[in-house]
């Protein structure tokens, strides 16, 4: 059998940071980061003796996340203790939900490209629980080593928990982006790959064509980034059709990915739930919630991507550019702010899809800090509409923004690009070029209007800034027409 006569099944344990400003049992900064082992206290690091206090905003940022999700509230949850011995978890167990998570039975729409064909499909969320973070496990694979920095115990987390209902990496990879997405617009996660705040752990396993029960699963633990997750995925699949095809079996195990090397290792037996050895946390209290409380929490969701793109579309901008503006929170509020200073969404997103997010795929630009602000941009669009600069020109005048900032008209005008028309020099420098160019101007009254363009071209060379090709074309259409 070959990779094609197998069906994966894929599932997904995303865990996202809460953008709390504090952890979710202590008064600890949350703040990614810091020297190693320097954000702690005697509560987050276990010590005997300590008492955790719930964070509240923990809890609403948990519920704003089921909210994004599609998920239904509980209005009663419970901590559990999740035990079990780890080098990231000093306390030797997890406060998380297991019996009665407070978000439950969500759905979270996806669209995607695969082997060139659009594609879209619903993915089920299991439930969200809220926990605390483990520390961070740093793996040194040339020396052989891991070490442990624990500033991110006890940082809140949301873990969504989805139904093994993807089929492909690309299913898998879709999913995180558009939770991710969902996540920052919410406003309750900044989901940095990069700096750990969202990852996910893999769960996979293979069926034949045809089978109606689920092949034994590996779960692969902390991939960090949408390509690893693509990797992983396809790695998995290879490796366990390889295991079958040998007559043998998948064996339920925890594996992580190793990125260098594109492979996964094993590293120790999956467990099950009562493994862990489950119990209610004597420490806290359990969490009721009202129906008024679970009412404030929703409306203070802001705008999400699905009613932004819908707003976006409704203003004229057509759907793939909208969704281009909407599948980046920085650059969607972005844009908001510059439609603020001028009511053009057509120019400000050509000129944001078109320039700025040129920029950004080279790396020249990073939205978390610009150099420049929103109402500059808006200032240079429309000078750029009005014709007070080249459209050339406001690629450059932008070039300079984005390097140092500052104001484009301010800039125009030092760089001698700011367009003040003056008829008199255009009819000036106009008799100049019809006199150096006499050839032109008999095949263009011959009826070679192709000469036209070139004729134009001398012209604006030479009046560069002194006015716009409109009223160049004008007053060169007229004066030829004179002869």
């Amino acid at each position: 059998m070959s990779v094609s006569d197998y069906i994966p099944v894929i599932g997904l344990e995303i865990h996202s940071e809460l953008l709390t400003k504090s952890k979710v049992f202590c008064t600890c900064s949350a703040e990614f980061g810091g020297e190693k082992n320097t954000r702690c206290c005697p509560v987050c690091s276990g010590l005997p003796g300590t008492l955790p206090i719930i964070n509240q905003t923990a809890v609403e940022y948990a519920i704003k996340a089921g909210y994004a999700l599609g998920c239904e509230i509980s209005k009663f949850s419970v901590w559990d203790r999740k035990n079990y011995f780890y080098p990231d978890l000093p306390k030797a167990y997890q406060i998380s939900e297991l019996y009665y998570p407070i978000c439950l039975e969500g759905a979270v729409p996806i669209e995607y490209e695969e082997n060139g064909e659009k594609k879209t499909k619903t993915i089920r969320i299991n439930h969200i629980h809220l926990e605390e973070d483990a520390g961070k496990l740093v793996h040194d694979d040339l020396n052989g080593v891991s070490l442990c920095d624990y500033n991110r115990c006890g940082v809140p987390l949301v873990e969504i928990v989805t139904e093994p209902d993807m089929r492909s990496p690309e299913e898998a990879r879709t999913l995180v982006e558009t939770i991710a997405l969902l996540l920052q617009y919410a406003g309750v996660s900044d989901c940095k790959m990069e700096e750990g705040s969202i990852r996910a752990d893999v769960n996979i396993s293979l069926m034949p064509k045809g089978a109606t029960e689920f092949g034994t699963r590996a779960e692969i633990k902390n991939v960090n980034s949408l390509k690893s997750i693509y990797r992983t995925i396809e790695y998995e699949i290879k490796r366990q059709a390889q295991i079958l095809d040998r007559g043998g079996k998948v064996i339920q195990e925890t594996r992580r990915f190793d990125a260098n090397k594109g492979e996964t290792k094993s590293m120790r037996t999956k467990e099950d739930a009562h493994d862990y050895k489950y119990f209610p946390d004597p420490d806290i209290l359990q969490v009721n919630l009202r129906d008024e409380d679970l009412e404030r929490i929703k409306a203070s969701l802001p705008e999400m991507p699905k009613e932004r793109t819908a707003k976006y579309i409704g203003m004229g901008i057509p759907e793939k550019e909208a969704k281009i503006i909407v599948s980046d929170k920085l650059i969607s509020d972005f844009f908001e702010d510059t439609l603020k200073a001028y009511n053009n969404p057509k120019s400000l997103v050509n000129f944001i899809n078109g320039e700025i997010m040129r920029r950004i795929n080279l790396g020249e630009i990073d939205m978390t800090a610009p150099a420049f602000d929103a109402v500059n941009v808006a200032k240079l669009v429309e000078m750029s509409d009005t014709e007070k600069v080249s459209k050339n020109d406001a690629k450059e005048i932008f070039r300079e923004m984005a390097e140092k900032g500052g104001n484009p008209e301010e800039i125009a005008k030092n760089r001698g690009m700011l367009i003040v028309t003056d008829t008199s020099k255009v009819l000036e420098v106009i008799e100049s070029v019809i006199a150096a160019n006499e050839k032109a101007v008999n095949q263009y009254k011959s009826g070679d209007v192709k000469v036209f363009g070139f004729l134009m071209g001398q012209c604006s060379k030479s009046l560069r800034g002194a006015a716009t090709p409109k009223v160049i074309k004008e007053e060169l259409e007229k004066k030829l027409a004179s002869l």
